[in-house]
């Protein structure tokens, strides 16, 4: 089977044609042809190629779902340098710790909204353990058990199981038997050693990250997967970075989608680096899409990059633009993301989809259709 494009391959630089004819194909590109791709491809080849794949994976569908995120808190054992979120613990002044009470009532609050999703996620505080956790998914599912319970990650997951001495495995299956449904993705970063150790030394590694996912894989827990992109990386770190994801997803299918998050610099360690540009946002989810070609999603999270960036990256491989969230996140408001209060309702997202010619679909967090829009 070949890719529908309307590509004319004698048009196309000779060292790139090779590549594209191999995508065309069907044929996987490897880490080589990814990074030769990445830098020097034209943006309206990787965009075509990544629409057409989108459009072969998803057709002219464009999913979301309706979430919130209840964050336990901000205080953070860690310290990565890009993050606006966190507060180490000895500096409580701007900290929030919400009792297990004071969380199952902002779930109680939407009893009579059709939310499907809560999305758990936070600091990694000292105190809130595994078996703390454990009484809380409990309590969310007695006041709704058809909710899907996406909660923690493998950042989080290292230091609770760590705590609690178990392994990932057994922590894994006590959440799962306490009714968590699934992993977000967040915590990867950048997979590559040295860059990690410049942005964030001190929590889990990439094989950690990685092991986790596999794990909860394992145990059929599906998870997100992400990228943090646009500060001191090149090339090609972003595409060994995917290159891993992409290794990891042949062995067991268990990512949902993929989610590049772009770093954003107000008030962090890193705030001397300048952000990328939209046209570098493009690039980036144009070719995640061409090369995660085991992923059957991927998705742009407004709350950080924006109502209109993400419209536009409707036309370059995005497929997926998350939920509803109702001002209930704060991790990329603090560290100066367009969206300070995000929220967007049924109608709203359903308008900025239908803006550019796409259908929505509202979906349940592993992409079963709950209603054509």
């Amino acid at each position: 089977m070949m890719l529908n494009t309307s590509i004319k391959i004698e048009q196309i630089d000779v060292e790139l044609q090779k590549i594209v004819k191999k995508i065309i194909n069907e044929d996987r590109i490897n880490t080589d042809e990814g990074l030769l791709l990445y830098t020097k491809a034209p943006l309206t080849l990787l965009g075509s190629l990544a629409n057409s794949i989108r459009e072969q994976k998803n057709g002219n569908k464009v999913f979301f779902n309706k979430n919130i995120h209840i964050e336990p808190t901000n205080i953070c054992v860690f310290d990565c340098k890009f993050c606006a979120y966190s507060i180490k613990v000895s500096k409580k002044e701007d900290a929030w710790e919400l009792s297990i009470d004071e969380m199952v009532d902002k779930l109680k609050a939407y009893e009579n909204k059709d939310i499907t999703e809560v999305h758990l996620v936070g600091g990694v505080h000292p105190k809130m353990g595994l078996h703390y956790f454990i009484e809380l998914i409990k309590k969310i599912k007695n006041i709704r058990p058809s909710i899907h319970v996406k909660a923690f990650t493998a950042v989080e997951l290292e230091y609770m199981c760590r705590k609690a001495k178990v392994s990932y495995k057994e922590g894994l299956q006590m959440l799962k038997d306490a009714g968590q449904d699934s992993l977000p993705g967040g915590g990867a970063e950048i997979f590559d050693t040295e860059i990690r150790n410049e942005i964030c030394a001190d929590k889990c590694n990439s094989e950690t990250w990685l092991e986790i996912h596999e794990t909860a894989h394992n145990l059929g827990m599906p998870s997100n997967a992400t990228i943090l992109y646009g500060h001191i990386e090149k090339p090609i770190h972003i595409v060994d970075h995917l290159d891993r994801l992409r290794n990891l997803q042949d062995k067991t299918g268990g990512f949902n989608t993929f989610i590049p998050l772009k770093y954003r610099n107000g008030n962090n360690q890193m705030s001397h680096i300048n952000e990328v540009g939209i046209i570098e946002d493009i690039r980036l989810y144009a070719f995640s899409r061409i090369y995660m070609d085991n992923f059957n999603h991927l998705k742009a999270y407004w709350p950080m990059i924006g109502r209109n960036t993400t419209q536009s990256l409707l036309a370059f491989g995005v497929d997926d633009i998350d939920g509803t969230i109702d001002d209930t996140t704060k991790i990329y408001s603090m560290a100066g993301a367009e969206e300070q209060n995000p929220a967007m309702s049924t109608e709203d997202i359903v308008k900025l989809i239908k803006g550019v010619g796409r259908n929505p679909i509202e979906r349940d967090t592993v992409y079963n259709t709950i209603k054509e829009h």
